[in-house]
């Protein structure tokens, strides 16, 4: 067969393999090839090897991309995102440097409440409008494939509007796009004195609603103190799981309250921040086959404890790394930054960084099985690096080592 696509002088391809999230020992394990060359025919790999392409798959009309010695990965995912929004929080820098915690500011009605209030003001057009730059922003420093989850809405007409521009920028954008419905990340301030009658709507009116349109593949709860409890949780997750829709939890954020059980108990795709997990709940995730999503660009912004990334690979449960691209907690898109810090303050290594970023994120938004690994028949994205190894993607941070981004083998950078 043809190649529509060759990339060629790849100094080095390092990839993940296989369908499925990789933990343990077996999450640092990745295919490294030397020499190497890449050949992409209708938008799938085609072939890769060491040494020149083999001229049967080359034709006058092969699209030839010198990779010049670079380092050649797949695609990153992000599968932890707040895509879609209105406004920013920069009015709670000050609070922060004040000492000022991120749960008092939401007491106080400013976080995700603040965030809120804006969203719910901006039109569909605005927000699609500024949620498409930020897709290319994370294009530009490497990401093929996300998660977006709304929650900034709280009420039923927003939070639709968010999962409306999700929908319309893959298609707009060719970015594959995870949807996820986080209607219970906050009690919204028109229910602040009926909590129950908040819980009743979601799981009533809007987790209806929102499955009947096809609008999101999961569902997530923001479990922690002041916020939803693990019986909240539970039940709203059970209700998205009867609704047909995969579950996420944000859980030991903060605090330890029971969403990490939650997850295990219930089959949930990922367990997302996990800062305060302890080996009690690591067991549970990897009984459960949960996959943790660690979100080191939070800890770093909001200077907290890091999540304990060598214990969870002890116990065998596989870590994706995501960059939580909020308005408030970690204002941040470059997926990068989440490797370089998986590094420097995680202590995984790069091997084990690059599983977490492709294969694991991919499983983490059940894309797996086409999504995250460079291997014959897996959709063609890619990504050449203006470095020809993979420590120093991990080392120089602060700066974009991307040269090439390439979506379904269409290079879009």
């Amino acid at each position: 067969m043809k190649a529509d696509v060759i990339i060629y002088n790849i100094g080095q391809l390092a990839t993940a393999t296989g369908a499925a999230a990789k933990g343990g020992i077996e999450q640092g394990d990745i295919r490294m090839l030397t020499n190497a060359y890449l050949a992409i025919a209708d938008e799938k790999v085609l072939n890769i090897g060491e040494g020149e392409p083999p001229q049967e798959m080359l034709d006058p009309y092969t699209a030839q991309i010198d990779a010049k010695g670079g380092l050649v990965t797949a695609g990153l995912i992000d599968s932890h995102t707040h895509l879609s929004f209105g406004g920013w929080r920069e009015g709670e820098l000050a609070k922060k440097l004040a000492g000022v915690s991120y749960m008092d500011i939401l007491r106080e009605g400013g976080g995700i409440l603040s965030t809120v209030r804006a969203t719910r003001d901006m039109d569909e057009q605005q927000m699609y409008e500024r949620a498409e730059g930020f897709v290319n922003e994370m294009v530009a420093h490497g990401t093929t494939a996300l998660e977006a989850k709304s929650g900034y809405g709280l009420d039923l007409e927003t939070e639709l509007k968010q999962l409306r521009v999700n929908r319309l920028l893959q298609r707009d954008t060719g970015i594959d796009i995870a949807s996820t419905y986080l209607g219970a990340h906050a009690i919204p301030l028109d229910f602040i004195s009926n909590r129950e009658g908040y819980i009743r709507y979601v799981i009533d009116v809007v987790l209806p609603t929102v499955a009947d349109l096809g609008l999101a593949e999961f569902c997530d709860v923001f479990c922690e103190q002041g916020v939803f409890d693990a019986n909240e949780t539970r039940e709203i997750l059970s209700a998205a799981k009867g609704l047909g829709l995969g579950v996420k939890v944000h859980s030991d954020e903060i605090h330890q309250i029971g969403g990490t059980s939650v997850a295990a108990q219930l089959g949930a795709i990922s367990a997302d921040h996990l800062t305060a997990t302890t080996d009690e709940g690591m067991i549970a995730l990897k009984n459960g086959g949960v996959i943790a999503t660690l979100l080191p660009c939070t800890s770093f912004y909001l200077n907290k404890d890091y999540a304990n990334a060598r214990k969870f690979i002890e116990h065998g449960v596989p870590i994706a790394l995501a960059s939580d691209f909020n308005p408030g907690s970690t204002p941040n898109l470059n997926l990068q930054f989440a490797m370089q810090l998986g590094c420097l303050r995680l202590k995984m290594t790069p091997q084990e960084v690059l599983t977490a970023v492709t294969l694991n994120a991919a499983a983490a938004i059940d894309k797996a099985d086409s999504l995250g690994t460079l291997e014959v028949g897996k959709q063609a994205d890619v990504v050449v690096w203006r470095t020809n190894n993979l420590n120093e993607l991990c080392y120089r941070y602060g700066s974009n080592l991307v040269d090439t981004v390439i979506k379904g083998g269409r290079v879009l950078v």
